[in-house]
Order: structure tokens, then C-alpha cells, then sequence
């Protein structure tokens, strides 16, 4: 699990994002320049077969190969056991969101981190979002709420009322999940991704942000998470440290 965390300044309050990402690696016993061997087998027979349908792969002639267990461990022996799907995310930076707000007068302060799922995947990949608290962005008993679209879908434009304030999300990418796509004004309808728009909020459960169905290794698909909080003026926030701790997690289909 890797952890990272994002500041925000909000009249004297910090946000502070944190992620935890699952990650699934693989060995290589053979590399060079331009390929890499994951596992290799010495046998007589197999490859790939395929039909409309179907694809096979098999091997003959391997040496104890299968599956042994005992009560603590389970040993998956042979060339085809090897054959699991990949999966990597990498890290997301801290986030020191900017500007300053003030309780007051009000404004919105940003921030921004950026992480990349590679998978083998024939299938592609999910990458989900959720926050550990409710609402997010907490500071001892004081809290600032989490953002309310104005409908079933995110909004568009990101927008706060006088006396209030607001945390929100939004992915941008070429794999972002269609909730977030946009027409140019309208959300979850089109295939557009405006940048800086389809705001939404950080629940408890779940929540793809993006995914494919199909493999993209090995450059892998960058996803750009936005945040944004917004206070309107005289929203009384109180002053202090305000921490949102979210899970990222991504894995194979």
C-alpha cells in the first residue's frame, strides 16, 4: 500500500489528501533492450489456439507442474500457472492546494495529482475513488461539506452558495468513466473531457473515475484527479487543519 497526502490552505485550514493504491508486479528472468520474458517453459508441445469464440493456451510435456497446497501455502507450479494478469499504479505526489481562502470573503482554492495504470490486461482495468469519512474533509469536530450537484449527475460548473462551503472531484483522461464526459455543458452525456469541469463528490463507497476495456501495457493511461474547494462569502468555516483521507485503488478486469 502507498500513501501520499494533499494540503489544502483555507484561512488558516489544510486539506490533506491521502491515497492507498493495491498493486500487483511481476519478475522477469530474461530481458534486453526492446523485449522482456516473464517466464519461460522447456516442454515438447503448446502455443496459443484460437476460434471466434475462444483462446487457448496450453503446454506439453512439463514436469510437475499443477497445484500443491498445504495448510499455509499453495505452490502454482508449471508455465501456465505464471500466466496472471498485471497490474501497476503509480504513486500520487502530495497536493498543496492554493490559494489561501478566507471564511469571509470567500473563493476557491485547487489542486491537482496525477497517477498511471499499466495493465495486460485483455480485459483493461477499473480505477475507483472513495473517501474514508463523511464528510471528507474533517478538522476535529468541524467539517466542510462535500459537494452537491445540482442533479443526478456532476455538475458541469463547479458552484458554491453565500454562507456555504463545498469539497469536490473531478478526473480528467482518455480513460475517464463516462459520468465524467461532457457535450460542453452538460455531464455524463458526449464523449468531451473540458477540462476543469464535471464536478462531483467524494463518497464512502466507490466510485470508478476511470477505466478500459482493454490492455495498455506497457505505457499505461494517466488519470488527472482535480480538486477543488469552494467557499462561498461569510461561510463561517472555522479556522483549522482540515484532512480528507481517500482510497485509489485500481485492478485488472
Amino acid at each position: 500500500m502507498v500513501h501520499t497526502s494533499r494540503q489544502l490552505k483555507i484561512w488558516g485550514a489544510v486539506l490533506c489528501f491521502a491515497l492507498a493504491v493495491g498493486i500487483t508486479t511481476h519478475a522477469q528472468v530474461m530481458q534486453s533492450n526492446s523485449y522482456r520474458i516473464e517466464s519461460d517453459s522447456v516442454n515438447f508441445g503448446g502455443g496459443r489456439g484460437t476460434s471466434a469464440s475462444y483462446t487457448l493456451e496450453d503446454t506439453a510435456g512439463e514436469v510437475g507442474s499443477g497445484i500443491s497446497d498445504s495448510a499455509s501455502y499453495r505452490l502454482s507450479a508449471g508455465y501456465q500457472h505464471t500466466l496472471v494478469d498485471y497490474i501497476s499504479l503509480t504513486s500520487a505526489t502530495n497536493v498543496t492546494m492554493s490559494p489561501s481562502l478566507g471564511g469571509v470573503t470567500g473563493g476557491s482554492a485547487n489542486g491537482s495529482t496525477t497517477v498511471t495504470v499499466t495493465t495486460d490486461s485483455a480485459a483493461g482495468y477499473q480505477l475507483n475513488l472513495k473517501a474514508s469519512t463523511s464528510p471528507a474533509m474533517q478538522s476535529g469536530a468541524n467539517s466542510i461539506a462535500d459537494y452537491t450537484p445540482s442533479g443526478a449527475n456532476p455538475d458541469f460548473t463547479f458552484s458554491v452558495a453565500v454562507g456555504t462551503g463545498e469539497f469536490a472531484f473531478s478526473p480528467e483522461g482518455t480513460d475517464i468513466a463516462s459520468r465524467y464526459k461532457d457535450n460542453g455543458a452538460l455531464c455524463n452525456t458526449g464523449s468531451g473531457d473540458t477540462s476543469l469541469s464535471c464536478w462531483d463528490p467524494l463518497t464512502t463507497s466507490d466510485r470508478t473515475i476511470s477505466s478500459r476495456t482493454t490492455g495498455n501495457h506497457p505505457n499505461g493511461i494517466n488519470t488527472t484527479i482535480q480538486f477543488r474547494t469552494g467557499l462561498g462569502a461569510n461561510s463561517g468555516i472555522v479556522n483549522g487543519t482540515y484532512i480528507a483521507t481517500t482510497t485509489l485503488t485500481a485492478f485488472a478486469l
